[in-house]
């Protein structure tokens, strides 16, 4: 077989649970559940870190979060590391691209550093291992720097700017962090053509569209949905409304927020995941138009989840399952369609297996491993548990178990109240703080470590503690 074309549909803070694919959660996903018929559903997918750059950079570079050391989304990426967009480009021939929020590492603070895309997205491409791209700041941090620059300073807010729209989408963002960003559902002013997403979809398709016909490619999209603040265009606002589309609640919630206000959140997410599922049956055309659908092997994911009120929690940074766990759906030339797979799986395992798909060797210095032998149907022993981390805990997971060394439950409340995302005592802190042992079939709050020594002797010799 030639090598095919990959394209890594990438969204940001994304729950493992939000699909139509799942009865207890009225959203439209068509186009995902057409993927995962196609091809596989991992159902217990989770990230090596819960939080953008920590995640990505694992990916990247092939490594778990202490071999990464991109601790929190202010460390720069080791030059040491060679991610594996430069191995496709340089050792097998692909022709390598990429658009959206590509955070591995410092990229998000607009200083003028190797870490920077600069205004015209295009800066550094070909030292980040790219033939093409076109990058732009995250939600939050594309309005900050332009607020303490006084201009756009990234690709995004340089268009928004042209259009005449800057200054309006800075004030929506303003007005969402001064009433409460968790519970403001309103509609953004800005119009679904300049809405971040649909821009950066039509920023892929063009580059697409101009990728060469005589050699294979690789596509990255990173979009910024379902990313807080819950900004939707008007358009989208109606999805689940008029009349109303209730959601489950919060689980193990008392959060002082009304349930009404919790269902208008949730709608608002599941509008912008199912734009994004519009988004993904836009390339999917585009690869029918183009005549490479067979021959393109396609990869949906997120770097993280979100807890959306879970357990009084908002965004991720948790070791609780909807902050680590991420949607995981590959479907395309040596994937055999299969049921929904709900044994353990790391997104870290997409660095080997975008290699394995090209034609490269993993090096085995690395800690990624290739899914392919489980996407081509074979038996499934690729593995038994996974880890993630940061701040000062470690976890393991079997697929039902979860244990978490170093996790103070007292330092982890609502949006922003967190330890630091880098804790360089985190070795001395998960062995004073006591061990936590949840069964995720009944909950996540109390800990069975005492119930099951057992189950804590055998996880904690995977974390090597």
């Amino acid at each position: 077989m030639t090598q095919p074309n990959i394209l890594f549909l990438f969204t940001d803070q994304q729950r493992p649970d939000w699909f139509e694919m799942n009865p207890k959660i009225p959203v439209r996903t068509p186009h995902l559940k057409a993927l995962s018929e196609r091809g596989i559903w991992f159902t217990n997918a989770i990230c090596p870190s819960p939080v953008c750059a920590p995640s990505r950079a694992c990916i990247a570079s092939g490594l778990e979060y202490d071999r990464c050391q991109v601790w929190a989304n202010d460390t720069d990426f080791p030059s040491a590391h060679t991610t594996y967009h430069k191995r496709l480009r340089d050792e097998a021939g692909y022709h390598v691209m990429a658009c959206g929020k590509f955070h591995i590492g410092n990229n998000q603070t607009g200083r003028p550093a190797k870490f920077n895309w600069g205004r015209n997205g295009r800066q550094l491409l070909d030292e980040w291992g790219f033939s093409d791209g076109l990058f732009n700041a995250g939600k939050n941090q594309a309005t900050i720097l332009m607020r303490t620059n006084d201009a756009p300073q990234d690709t995004y807010m340089t268009y928004l700017h042209e259009q005449g729209l800057a200054e309006t989408h800075i004030e929506d963002y303003r007005r969402r962090n001064s009433e409460d960003v968790w519970t403001a559902t309103f509609p953004t002013p800005i119009s679904d053509e300049a809405y971040f997403d649909n821009w950066i979809t039509r920023n892929g398709l063009d580059l697409l569209a101009n990728a060469p016909t005589d050699q294979p490619w690789y596509l990255e999209v990173n979009f910024q949905n379902p990313h807080h603040p819950w900004d939707i265009t008007e358009s989208m606002h109606q999805r689940y409304r008029n009349p109303d589309i209730d959601f489950p609640p919060p689980e193990h919630s008392n959060l002082d927020v009304s349930p009404e206000t919790h269902q208008e959140v949730r709608r608002n997410f599941a509008a912008m995941v199912e734009h994004l599922d519009e988004c993904v049956g836009r390339f999917i055309d585009k690869l029918k138009e183009r005549g490479e659908l067979d021959n393109t092997l396609i990869v949906f994911s997120s770097d993280h989840g979100e807890m959306l009120g879970d357990y009084n929690l908002w965004q991720k940074l948790a070791p609780h399952q909807n902050s680590i766990g991420v949607p995981l759906m590959i479907a395309g030339p040596g994937v055999t369609s299969q049921d929904p797979c709900n044994k353990p799986t790391t997104i870290l395992d997409l660095h080997a297996t975008f290699l394995e798909t090209a034609g490269l060797p993993t090096p085995d210095n690395l800690d990624t491993r290739s899914l392919c032998r489980t996407l081509r149907g074979e038996p499934n022993t690729h593995r038994e548990t996974v880890r993630s981390g940061l701040s000062a805990w470690r976890l393991a997971f079997d697929g039902r178990y979860k244990l978490i060394k170093g996790f103070d439950p007292d330092k982890r409340k609502g949006g922003n109240d967190w330890e630091p995302m880098h804790m360089p005592n985190a070795e001395q802190l998960q062995k004073e703080r006591a061990p936590i042992l949840w069964d995720i079939t009944r909950n996540e709050y109390e800990n069975v470590a005492e119930q099951h020594p057992d189950i804590v002797e055998k996880l904690s010799r995977y974390l090597g503690t």
